[in-house]
């Protein structure tokens, strides 16, 4: 695991408290985020010798998912919880899957200019307020190829209270996502258990 050195930002953990971590891979199991991950793993289009950086991998089951059915792609996961990046590691070495993992913010990527093919973001885009948002956007654009794409799930929630106004937060997404550069495709929506709607975008830099 290759440790990037950073601006320390506030990061809000996976599990929201640190001490919930023993908690995480519980959670992904009876939540059912594997379908999730299946569907984003299938929209990505990835072929061999693509780059795909998961932006937020926590424990690193999107990238084991993505490792099993693509071999030949390289592999790269950003976290800014060790202890998140310590347990996908111990994963990816009993699996015998080669990913390199650093420690880093969404909001500024250690990584050259046009690095990856294909990025990934797996519930992590509701964790950051709205400048953050805005950052890790331009980020994600900055170190994606010129055909690059991103994937990236979050939570869609709903305004109960004024259902008749609302503007739906999968369509605010995509207009955030849109307003940084990509041309999106329709979302795409999949309920959880425990977590509801989640909305699942496809964006292509454009």
């Amino acid at each position: 695991m290759t440790e990037i050195s950073s601006q320390e930002r506030d990061y809000l953990p996976g599990m929201g408290k640190h001490y919930l971590l023993p908690l995480y891979d519980v959670v992904h199991r009876v939540s059912a985020l594997r379908g999730v991950h299946e569907q984003m793993i299938a929209l990505a289009g990835l072929r061999d010798g693509h780059h795909l950086l998961d932006i937020g991998c926590g424990t690193g089951n999107l990238l084991r998912a993505t490792g099993k059915r693509h071999r030949n792609v390289e592999l790269f996961g950003l976290d800014p919880d060790l202890k998140m990046l310590a347990r996908a590691e111990r994963k990816f070495r009993r699996d015998g899957l080669t990913v390199r993992l650093d420690r880093g913010y969404a909001q500024e990527l250690p990584y050259p200019d046009h690095s990856f093919d294909r990025v990934f973001s797996s519930l992590a885009l509701h964790h950051l307020d709205t400048a953050s948002k805005d950052e890790m956007l331009a980020e994600v654009r900055r170190v994606l190829k010129p055909d690059g794409v991103l994937v990236l799930a979050d939570a869609v929630l709903h305004d109960h209270k004024h259902e008749h106004l609302r503007d739906n937060v999968g369509d605010a997404v995509s207009k955030r996502i849109a307003a940084a550069g990509f041309t999106v495709e329709p979302t795409r929506t999949k309920k959880l258990r425990f977590f509801g709607e989640v909305g699942i975008e496809v964006a292509r830099v454009h």
